[in-house]
């Protein structure tokens, strides 16, 4: 049985903990409930001309520039939250997912504590926890035919051993592209132990064919879920991203959260863009159509193509020698795709669904390997 217990949050910010110095005009103005037309105390640089700027990039882009962003980003938190239903105090904006992971470290370990997280899945976590100097343990995928997945059993029997502090899981699955259902997240949240966190990392979770579901909607207690503008709404450059969680577990992120990672221009970038909903949704529809053409196309070739749920698809070769010398090819022909660099999962190509990936001979290094291998 699962322990009643709930995840507990490092000992240094309990209590009080660190109070965000500056705030920002903006939440200062929703506080006051005014505005403040004239900002003389917070050392920006508002005279600056920007003729270089507004020559090059133009002046709409320049009014961007001058002021500190929002640091609660309210009105893309009220766009995420009229579109998908999402309770506006359960969400919190930050530098994209990246961002966020850091920042869901930072929040729930300490130095020496033991983060799970599958081997080979997205690398960027076990960058963070290594860097924060917690203990990585990572159980192996489950691979079967037609299947690469994070095996939700031995996360749960590693947290369990290890006595882990946070288990991170990536869903869809990022390299794989595996989905695991809704039902089997809220069992792996119930057979954790109850001090440890889980680390919902959906960035993809834009393709599942039920983005729009009530389940995507939810703060689910003891767990940080995360998402991106990168992929489906096209602002990878930008860096923007959020997190759904409860409101208390939000409001400790936010004693140690870089205020104001999140630029004006960023900001302003994405509420255009989530002003727009039917851009997205038609981006994400060529996107999956995209997708399973190229699915369909190197199975028909006889290669081993990992479902998805995302915007790319997986290739699993014969040999991880026989993948790092498509990697090269490629690359000697200016085409990049991601090849693997955990050794678990060293013979699997990533491609991303892109239109340039469906142009003939584009990917023939590939293809001729396949046809070689078949």
């Amino acid at each position: 049985m699962p322990s009643q217990s709930t995840p507990r949050y490092p000992n240094h910010l309990l209590s009080e903990g660190p109070v965000n110095p500056f705030p920002g005009i903006k939440v200062l103005e929703r506080r006051l409930g005014r505005e403040i037309p004239h900002r003389l105390g917070s050392n920006e640089g508002l005279d600056m001309p920007h003729r270089a700027l507004r020559q090059h990039f133009g002046d709409a882009l320049a009014e961007h520039v001058y002021c500190y962003g929002d640091s609660e980003a309210l009105g893309v938190r009220q766009r995420l939250s009229a579109q998908q239903g999402i309770p506006l105090e359960t969400l919190l904006v930050d530098a994209g997912a990246d961002s966020l992971i850091a920042l869901a470290l930072r929040t729930t370990c300490e130095l020496g504590e033991t983060v799970v997280s599958t081997a080979g899945t997205y690398p960027t976590l076990g960058y963070f926890a290594k860097g924060q100097d917690c203990r990585l343990i990572e159980p192996s995928y489950y691979e079967a035919p037609g299947v690469l997945a994070p095996d939700l059993e031995a996360l749960i029997t590693a947290a369990h051993q290890e006595n882990a502090r946070l288990v991170y899981l990536a869903n869809p699955d990022n390299p794989s592209g595996h989905l695991h259902s809704d039902s089997a997240i809220l069992k792996l949240r119930e057979a954790l132990p109850g001090t440890c966190w889980l680390l919902l990392d959906e960035a993809y979770g834009d393709f599942r064919d039920d983005a729009g579901s009530e389940f995507a909607a939810k703060a689910i207690p003891g767990v940080i879920r995360l998402r991106t503008l990168s992929k489906a709404h096209g602002l990878a450059g930008l860096r923007i991203g959020y997190a759904i969680a409860d409101p208390e577990v939000l409001a400790m992120m936010m004693k140690v959260r870089i205020h104001y990672a999140v630029s004006s221009l960023t900001l302003a970038a994405a509420e255009v863009v989530l002003d727009h909903p039917d851009e997205v949704h038609q981006h994400v529809a060529d996107v999956k159509a995209r997708r399973e053409q190229l699915a369909a196309h190197f199975r028909a070739l006889g290669a081993d193509v990992l479902p998805s749920a995302t915007n790319f698809i997986g290739i699993r070769l014969p040999s991880a020698e026989l993948a790092a010398e498509v990697h090269q090819q490629l690359l000697a022909e200016g085409v990049l795709v991601t090849r693997l660099t955990h050794p678990e999962l060293a013979n699997v190509i990533r491609i991303t669904a892109v239109q340039a990936a469906l142009e003939p001979g584009r990917l023939d290094a590939l293809e001729q390997a396949i046809k070689e291998h078949a």
